[in-house]
């Protein structure tokens, strides 16, 4: 007995179609999204930090010169030059520098994470959400693009100032709090 051929599907309106391509490419793009970064820069450097903010500030006042008076060659050379300069002493920053990225972690695993470090009786009274003793080296840890292990994490955090503690905790936990949309706009 043979079985009846499958019955074909109409073919959609052509709107619908067009409708449904651009649909799934935009979803496609959707999907690809690179997840936001934040990366914090170690430099122990301090006058070449100076160097660098000097040779903004240059720039800054040189660029403001030559914009308030566009006719002046003279000031739009200089303006030029100060930012040439800038550019070579940001350049030096970098290459003295160490940098560590740390990456968004999807939903779901950020929410494991806080799951998985509690905050403490006392801690929860206080209004934490997570046990702020664990959590900051787990974060750290998982948010890190360059490898670094919850131990490492967690010995930066205990053995850094309390300013560059801070700030490595913070490079990690902004991102997670970082969007890149809009209500309304469009």
């Amino acid at each position: 007995m043979s079985r009846p051929a499958p019955a074909k599907r109409p073919s959609p309106p052509r709107g619908e179609s067009s409708a449904e391509g651009a649909w799934a490419a935009k979803m496609d793009r959707l999907r690809r999204r690179a997840r936001p970064q934040n990366k914090l820069r170690v430099c122990d450097d301090d006058q070449l930090r100076t160097r660098v903010e000097a040779a903004e500030q240059g720039a800054q006042r040189a660029r403001f010169i030559a914009e308030a008076t566009p006719a002046d060659e003279l000031a739009a050379q200089r303006a030029a030059e100060a930012e040439a300069i800038a550019e070579t002493v940001r350049a030096e920053l970098d290459d003295a520098s160490d940098f560590l990225t740390f990456l968004a972690l999807p939903r779901p695993v950020l929410e494991e994470l806080i799951a998985a470090h509690p905050p403490t009786e006392q801690q929860a009274e206080e209004g934490a959400v997570f046990n702020p003793d664990t959590f900051p080296a787990a974060l750290i840890s998982a948010a890190s693009f360059d490898g670094m292990s919850q131990d490492e994490a967690a010995e930066l955090l205990a053995s850094w100032s309390a300013p560059d503690a801070n700030l490595l905790w913070e490079a990690a936990w902004q991102v997670q709090q970082e969007s890149r949309v809009d209500l309304g706009k469009g």
